[in-house]
This record gives structure tokens, C-alpha cells and sequence, in this order.
């Protein structure tokens, strides 16, 4: 279960990395949630969905 869990998470990290990078952000903005991504994989993937570019809290 771990191991699936952690794929999951991974791949969802990846995904977020590739929006991130593809938005229109500025690229010290995109480099900034890349870093939080990369770092805090959970929360800054949470943290990304919800504060980041196209988040609910930008809308």
C-alpha cells in the first residue's frame, strides 16, 4: 500500500512541476513553487492546488 501511495503522490508531483512550469507565472514565481513541490512533495502539492495559479483561492 505504501508503494502505491507514494507512485501516486510522485506522479501527481510531476504533473504539478509540468503545470507549474507551463503557466504564466513569472519564472522566479514558477521557480519558487517548483522548489515547494520538490521539497514538501505533500503539502506543497496541496499548498500549489489550492494558493498556486488557477487555485481556488485565485479565483
Amino acid at each position: 500500500m505504501g508503494k502505491i501511495l507514494s507512485l501516486i503522490i510522485l506522479v501527481l508531483d510531476i504533473l504539478a512541476i509540468i503545470k507549474i512550469v507551463q503557466s504564466g507565472a513569472s519564472t522566479g514565481e514558477k521557480i519558487l513553487w517548483v522548489i515547494l513541490v520538490l521539497v514538501l512533495p505533500v503539502v506543497g502539492l496541496i499548498i500549489w492546488a489550492l494558493l498556486g495559479p488557477g487555485g481556488p483561492a485565485k479565483k
